[in-house]
């Protein structure tokens, strides 16, 4: 049970800074809280707004603050004045818990503090930290583990705060750790760094209170990983015997072009490198080893010869 703090005045915000009118905070943690949207003298954060009682139900596509009415937001805002939240105290908690006959509710910042789960799927359900779903882990993690992605001790056992691979159950990580990795990585790429469960384990990260953004990976569009993006298309035997070039293949027969079977970023023709070749493909001299890759070949009686054209 997380240690909740007595009621207390909300504290100031700093002059001139964007105040949240739904959980009334100015700075906040944006993995949790989302973009800040403002309209007509009023502000909100997005995620504020989804996990409001009873407001998704009142987006609209257009218009108001990132599709919610401003009437509506108001309507909210005027319900849960009286509400206090249940981990810091303040007033104006706008958050339920969705367990039938729980009355706690808090603040979406605070939910780390209360040992929340808010849901960022679906009707977008909020829990707290009684009612929350938690993951059923065969074993606590051994004293030495530590998180796959910060490589930071874990501890030695099972918490709010520390996650577990479904899949493999080898995979340990901190909740902070992993929403930023599922943010980075997006639905594309976001997968156990360990075993690349993906299925079952963004099904149960999502529950857990992990966003999983709809998007392409936040480097998708960053000019430095453009290269990686691009099928390599030249080839890149020490003697090229295509007469149209380095940049030029044919798409079957002597001329199409390989790529390396382990790495894919370098290329070669067939007829460039057929004597390289293996039964299951052609490897670049990075990948299987200098020398035997392909290169030029001095052997006067090579097929080479009848491969120029």
């Amino acid at each position: 049970m997380p240690i909740m703090s007595e009621q207390k005045e909300e504290a100031p915000q700093t002059l001139g800074e964007p105040v949240c009118m739904l959980c009334r905070r100015a700075q906040v943690n944006p993995d949790i809280c989302g973009r800040t949207f403002a309209n007509s003298g009023l502000c909100a954060h997005e995620f504020c707004l989804f996990f409001a009682d009873g407001l998704l139900e009142w987006r609209c596509p257009m218009g108001g603050i990132f599709g919610f009415s401003i009437g509506a937001v108001q309507r909210t805002i005027q319900q849960a004045d009286q509400k206090h939240c249940f981990v810091c105290g303040g007033r104006g908690a706008t958050i339920s818990c969705a367990e039938t006959g729980c009355e706690r509710s808090f603040h979406l910042p605070c939910t780390e503090d209360g040992q929340c789960i808010t849901q960022y799927f679906g009707q977008h359900r909020s829990f707290c930290w009684e009612h929350r779903p938690q993951q059923a882990a065969e074993a606590a993690p051994s004293q030495n583990t530590v998180c796959v992605i910060c490589l930071e001790p874990v501890g030695d056992s099972t918490s709010y705060h520390t996650m577990v691979c479904p899949v493999c159950k080898q995979a340990w990580f901190h909740r902070a750790c992993i929403r930023k990795h599922a943010l980075h990585a997006a639905t594309m790429r976001f997968f156990c760094p360990v075993c690349g469960g993906k299925r079952r384990f963004r099904s149960q990260m999502t529950t857990l209170g992990i966003q999983i953004p709809i998007r392409r990976p936040s480097w998708w569009d960053d000019a430095a990983y453009q290269s990686l993006r691009e099928r390599h298309r030249r080839c890149d035997a020490s003697m090229c015997l295509y007469r149209g070039g380095r940049e030029r293949a044919q798409e079957k027969g002597l001329w199409q072009l390989l790529l390396c079977r382990s790495c894919g970023s370098e290329g070669t023709h067939w007829c460039c490198s057929f004597w390289a070749m293996r039964g299951n493909g052609w490897e670049c001299d990075t990948c299987a080893g200098a020398g035997t890759a392909s290169r030029p070949n001095s052997d006067p009686a090579s097929p080479s010869t009848s491969c120029q054209m």
